[in-house]
C-alpha cells in the first residue's frame, strides 16, 4: 500500500514530515509514504528545500493521498493546471487533508456537504468556499478525512494506519514516538481523536 503525501511549494514541514515519518514506521507491514511534489524540488515556508520522492502523477496510483498544508495553498487552488494533476478517486482511495489542504479538497469538489477541520488562519478561506469548519482537530466521513492544527497531522497518520493495518499497529507506532513517560496518554489521545472524529456526526 502506497501513500502520496502531497507537498507543494511553501509547505509546512510539520504537516508533511510528521505524517510521512509515522506512516513509514509501517514499511515492514507493507505501508509506505512518499513525499509527492509538483516539481523535483520544493521549498518549505521556512526555506527548507526538499527533493520529492514521487511526481504528482503518483497520486493516481496511490492507495492513500494526503494533501499537505502551507502558505501558498490559495495559489495552488487558483492554478488550474496544477489542480488538474490531482486526479483523486474516493471510491478506491483514502483521501486526507491537513489544515489548508481542505481548500484543495473543496476545489476538487470532493467534500459535498461534509464539514472539515482546518487551522485558524485557513478557516475564513475554507468557509468562503461554502464549507462548514468544525472546532475539532480531526474529522472523517467515510474515506475522506481532514485535520486542523499542525500537530493534528499525527491524527491523520493514525487514521491512515488504523484504516489500513488496524488499531494495534497504530498503537505500536504511537507508543514508539511518544514522549518518554507519556506513552499511554499519547497513544490514547490520538486513537480517541480518530474514533471521535469518525463517529461525531453519525
Amino acid at each position: 500500500m502506497q501513500v502520496a503525501v502531497v507537498t507543494f511549494d511553501g509547505f509546512n514541514e510539520l504537516d508533511s514530515f510528521i505524517a510521512s515519518a509515522l506512516i513509514n514506521r509501517c514499511r515492514g507491514e507493507g505501508l509506505e509514504a512518499f513525499v509527492t511534489t509538483p516539481a523535483p524540488v520544493v521549498t518549505s515556508m521556512n526555506g527548507v528545500r526538499v527533493t520529492g520522492q514521487r511526481p504528482m502523477e503518483f497520486v493516481t496510483e496511490a492507495d492513500v493521498v494526503l494533501i499537505g498544508s502551507g502558505v501558498r495553498t490559495r495559489d495552488v487552488v487558483a492554478d488550474d493546471r496544477l489542480v488538474s494533476t490531482l486526479r483523486l478517486d474516493p471510491s478506491r482511495q483514502l483521501i486526507g487533508a491537513q489544515c489548508s489542504g481542505a481548500l484543495v479538497l473543496a476545489r476538487l469538489g470532493l467534500l459535498g456537504d461534509m464539514p472539515v477541520c482546518t487551522d485558524r488562519k485557513s478557516r475564513p478561506f475554507v468557509e468562503a468556499c461554502g464549507v462548514t469548519v468544525l472546532d475539532v482537530p480531526f474529522h472523517a466521513d467515510g474515506d475522506i478525512a481532514t485535520a486542523g492544527g499542525c500537530l493534528a497531522s499525527q491524527y491523520l497518520a493514525t487514521w491512515v494506519i488504523t484504516r489500513t493495518l488496524g488499531e494495534d499497529t497504530a498503537r505500536g507506532v504511537l507508543d514508539y514516538v511518544a514522549p518518554v513517560g507519556e506513552n499511554r496518554e499519547t497513544v490514547e489521545r490520538a486513537l480517541r481523536a480518530v474514533r471521535t472524529g469518525e463517529t461525531a456526526l453519525r
